[in-house]
């Protein structure tokens, strides 16, 4: 059995940064790395390259006899990149220990987690070698940039992945060390950059000023109108698919732990804004949104330049709930956009990925569907016990705002449902300078873990 502390630390020291066409070098340890665990634990291993993707996929089974239950574990050794590098208290890429944390770029997205799931198994099938129980990980390197690669991949290989009976990750969080989520739902995703044009070259703003609108103006006055005061996103058919929330899922949201108050202060806000018939906590995991990710125009330097901007530009995402199609949500906004931009100004829209959204209903609740995989129902079981005996209080069973869309492509292709245990937490810093990982969280993690893929096993 391998040190999972020290292995992490390895693991991150891997610049993986799937974006980065100068972090190849990277992008190979960490896939290396990968690969020399689930060799040396006993997997056979293929590095599977999708003819139009970037990075591999890693795919790794064991097999037994056909009785046996099927889990797929997912993951992904891709990381985002680092910047801004300066707000690092130590290097992103060199792993540093401090107090109950290990911190580096990935530590908690994805790479401690994975290694949760590794280490189990590892751990596991060392103890009991004839352990009755398939498993093939399946673990991308390119979750970061959008997955690419994962649906070719899924569509390849669906004849062997189809035969499974349910996928299990961490990719999703938890709210407290002592208090673990399996995560029910996962918000779809929409995006696009808006771009607007005015002038055919930046002009003077004296020379050229009050005669034409100003790009940036044009797009503040749209982006201003895709909301109403009381925080609803106001595209016309916007909320028209929206299904209401169940009521257990309110009773769980209520078992959180975390007031309010204690929720804004950790956001550092002065008030929420929620839209109108959301609470707070419901409106990050139940409520769609449309966010501005990115804005710009004209100069940005230091000091000032009277210039008229001859383009302006705006990254928008919509996060969506179950029901709601991306691809007809882009349409709406679209055309919202379209009838409410000045005709005195171009505009274009560049069109990035998407995603659906994912529901997936735990056993004995009301709306559990009928025909519903024996072994993923086993799955929550298992955790359920697994989590409750080790981590010393039941998980909750929540949607979370977030989106990991290769699970509802798992759904549609496979026709599988997947089971999330969340592992980072809100101090991890996900996608943010200082990134770290809970040891304490790792530690009972690989426990927990280890017992939830034997309980599946021997039922």
């Amino acid at each position: 059995m391998f040190n999972p502390v020290e292995k992490l630390k390895e693991f991150i020291r891997c610049a993986s940064i799937s974006t980065d066409s100068s972090a190849k070098a990277g992008m190979a340890a960490a896939r290396d790395l990968v690969v020399d665990l689930l060799k040396s634990s006993g997997f056979k291993v293929d590095v599977v390259s999708i003819p139009s993707g970037v990075h591999p996929v890693i795919y790794a089974h064991r097999g037994g006899d056909e009785s046996w239950p099927h889990v797929i574990v997912y993951g992904h050794y891709d990381v985002q990149p680092a910047d801004p590098l300066n707000l690092w208290e130590s290097p992103a890429f060199e792993p540093e220990i401090r107090g109950e944390r290990i911190y580096g770029r990935g530590a908690a997205d994805n790479k401690g987690p994975l290694l949760v799931h590794i280490a189990a198994i590892t751990k596991l099938l060392e103890r009991e070698p004839d352990l009755p129980l398939q498993i093939t990980f399946v673990i991308e390197g390119e979750e970061e940039m959008g997955s690419p690669s994962f649906l070719p991949f899924l569509e390849q290989y669906k004849d062997r992945l189809g035969k499974a009976d349910c996928v299990i990750l961490s990719d999703t969080g938890s709210p407290r060390e002592d208090q673990l989520v399996v995560t029910c739902g996962l918000r779809g995703l929409m995006l696009l950059d808006l771009i607007v044009t005015g002038p055919k070259m930046d002009l003077h703003s004296g020379l050229h000023g009050g005669v034409l609108r100003n790009p940036i103006q044009a797009l503040t006055e749209v982006c201003a109108s895709l909301h109403s005061p009381d925080g609803r996103v106001n595209v016309p058919g916007f909320y028209d698919d929206v299904l209401p929330v169940e009521q257990w899922e309110r009773d769980e949201l209520t078992k959180l732990g975390q007031s309010e108050e204690e929720y804004r202060e950790f956001l550092g806000i002065p008030a929420f804004h929620p839209a109108k018939d959301y609470t707070p906590f419901e409106a990050t995991r139940y409520g769609p949104t449309l966010e501005f990710n990115g804005i710009g125009g004209g100069y940005q330097g230091e000091g000032t330049k009277t210039v008229i901007p001859s383009k302006a530009f705006v990254k928008i995402s919509c996060r969506l709930v179950s029901n709601q199609d991306p691809v007809k949500i882009r349409e709406l906004v679209y055309n919202t956009i379209k009838e409410r931009m000045p005709k005195d100004v171009t505009f274009e829209l560049v069109n990035q990925h998407d995603a659906q959204a994912y529901v997936v209903v735990p056993p004995g609740r009301s709306n559990t569907p009928k025909d519903q995989s024996p072994v993923l129902a086993r799955a929550f079981r298992a955790t359920d016990s697994a989590v409750t005996e080790v981590f010393g209080n039941a998980p909750l069973y929540l949607r979370e705002g977030g989106s990991v869309p290769i699970i509802a492509d798992i759904k549609r292709v496979l026709g599988l449902d997947s089971m999330l245990l969340g592992l980072f937490l809100p101090e991890d810093n996900l996608h943010a300078p200082n990134e770290s990982f809970h040891l304490g969280v790792m530690e009972k993690g690989i426990l927990a873990v280890e017992k939830v893929y034997e309980k599946i096993a021997r039922g």
